[in-house]
């Protein structure tokens, strides 16, 4: 049975590209701290485990879901009675050629479950599918804190996704993110109307810091379900930020914001067979 408050920890980190261990060590340190300030939940960014431009690395950083990363992080999660948000290089059980940018739930039951970024940027300094192959669904995860949806960056351009964790009963959606900073209007003006939308809290993590020329703009945020902004952390620099999550508030935003109420899945039909023609 999910609680009626918790407080999500908003990991936002530098990275050490390539280096997995150094990532660990610093993700271990900031969900002790994170414990230590009373949140349950600790959200790390897209990729936190190796940093987001790897390139060719991905394919040695790349592990198994589960996997020894997984399992260090659950065991993490084990000590510090906490779940943890990560996103990590998933290698497919089929080939070590097929790689997934996923996120991962942990708790102190284990692995609670998985997802694989469904939107890979291809453009401009983007060059995601050049590594990965998009993933296919987006579930709900039950945990005793709440039912937990997640997605990946990009995915949060796409207004679908956050309707579909939302529509299948997601009480929470976590985005982490690896976006930088020519990007950061977009992301602040996309994740207020993805939570407002849909009436539910938004978690955003994203990575801070600077890789091949390349700055992530940080600005990590918990958005309340009328938009509301709960609790940030610092533009351009490491920070760990805890808000509180109140349930109760998406019940009450849904009476005088009844979007769920009046949703039309007829128009949703629309766009598939607009979609079609163009």
């Amino acid at each position: 049975m999910a609680k009626e408050r918790f407080k999500v920890a908003l990991a936002q980190m530098e990275c050490s590209v390539g280096d997995k261990e150094a990532n660990l060590a610093k993700m271990e340190e900031m969900a002790e701290e994170a414990r230590r300030r009373g949140a349950e939940l600790v959200v790390f960014p897209e990729l936190a485990t190796t940093g987001y431009l790897c390139r060719d690395l991905f394919y040695e950083l790349a592990e198994p879901i589960p996997g020894p990363t997984t399992e260090r992080m659950a065991e993490l999660a084990r000590r510090e009675e906490i779940y943890l948000v990560f996103g990590m290089p998933e290698r497919s059980p089929v080939s070590g050629s097929i790689l997934y940018n996923s996120a991962v739930l942990v708790g102190p039951e284990g692995l609670v479950g998985s997802f694989r970024k469904l939107y890979l940027p291809t453009h401009s300094v983007f060059e995601e599918k050049r590594y990965f192959r998009p993933g296919e669904g987006a579930e709900v995860f039950n945990t005793a804190l709440c039912r937990m949806g997640m997605m990946v960056c990009y995915d949060a351009f796409f207004p679908e996704v956050a309707r579909v964790l939302r529509l299948r009963g997601a009480q929470l959606i976590v985005c982490i993110s690896a976006s930088p900073g020519v990007r950061r209007y977009y992301f602040e003006v996309l994740l207020t109307a993805r939570a407002l939308e849909n009436t539910v809290h938004l978690a955003y993590v994203n990575l801070v810091g600077r890789e091949d020329g390349l700055q992530f703009w940080g600005g990590s945020r918990l958005i309340g379900p009328t938009g509301s902004l709960i609790a940030k952390a610092k533009y351009d620099e490491e920070d760990l930020v805890v808000g509180e999550v109140d349930l109760h508030d998406a019940d009450r935003a849904g009476v005088f914001l009844p979007m769920l109420r009046d949703l039309r899945p007829d128009v949703a039909g629309w766009v598939e067979e607009a979609t079609r023609s163009y």
